[in-house]
């Protein structure tokens, strides 16, 4: 069993900063990719950026590139979720979740375990 809870979201200014963070519970969290998703109503789940077990291999979606930085803490089972310069489209549920494979992948269905979701609101 693999258990993501996610922290850190809640309601920031255009142009504010929030980190997000996952624990994840698990023997296995070391070896698997993990990443975050977005989703607002009525849209599918977006990805936001996927980090390699080792952390040495990171992938964003274009659109977040230079604003958003994924990291992790192998030692603290954690993994983290820096934005910066939110701005109000970022609104959103952000999910951290656990993919199946050990290669950054960037589709839902590639990820087996998914955190409840943590809301990140940016006012305008």
């Amino acid at each position: 069993q693999v258990l993501l809870v996610e922290s850190g979201g809640g309601l920031v200014q255009a142009g504010g900063s929030l980190r997000l963070s996952c624990a994840v519970s698990g023997r296995t969290f070391s070896n698997f990719v993990l990443g975050w998703f977005r989703q607002t109503p009525g849209k599918e789940r977006e990805f936001v950026a996927g980090i390699s077990w080792r952390g040495d291999s990171t992938h964003y979606t274009d659109s977040l590139k230079g604003r958003f930085t994924i990291s992790r803490d192998n030692a603290k089972n954690t993994v983290y979720l820096q934005m910066n310069s939110l701005k109000p489209e970022d609104t959103a549920a952000y999910y951290c979740a656990r993919a199946r494979s050990i290669i950054v992948v960037t589709s839902p269905t590639d990820y087996d375990y998914w955190g409840q979701g943590t809301q990140v609101t940016v006012s305008s």
